[in-house]
């Protein structure tokens, strides 16, 4: 446990303030725009690696909820879909948002329910 935590400590104080702005956009964008700054971020910001790691990880929730709202929408035929796109909107709201109250602090954040497609 105390490896896992060590990293991030030591993430979270080597952070700029640019990294923590581009971040927090990045969040912010993730709500309005899907998986599109996740992947712009992440083709373009290669060299700062909190950009890199939030970028990366912004992008695997915003794909796993696009796999959720793909699977809602086919589930609207049996009318439960409805709920299902309903509880993965509010899902990618508050995660984006937890997202963006990490960034601001510098600090990594990992979406609990995401798939890890991209490392």
């Amino acid at each position: 446990m105390e490896n896992n935590e060590t990293p991030s400590t030591e993430v979270a104080t080597n952070v700029s303030q640019d990294a923590k702005n581009l971040a927090l956009l990045l969040w912010l964008g993730s709500i309005f725009f899907g998986f599109i700054p996740g992947l712009v971020l992440y083709l373009v910001k290669k060299d700062d690696a909190y950009v890199l790691d939030q970028s990366k990880e912004a992008l695997n929730w915003s794909i796993t909820a696009l796999i959720g709202y793909v699977a809602g929408m086919i589930l609207t035929i049996i009318l439960i879909g409805v709920l299902v796109m309903a509880a993965v909107g509010i899902c990618h709201l508050v995660f984006c948002i937890m997202g963006i109250i990490a960034a601001t602090s510098g600090k990594p954040f990992r979406v609990p329910f995401a798939l890890r497609l991209i490392k």
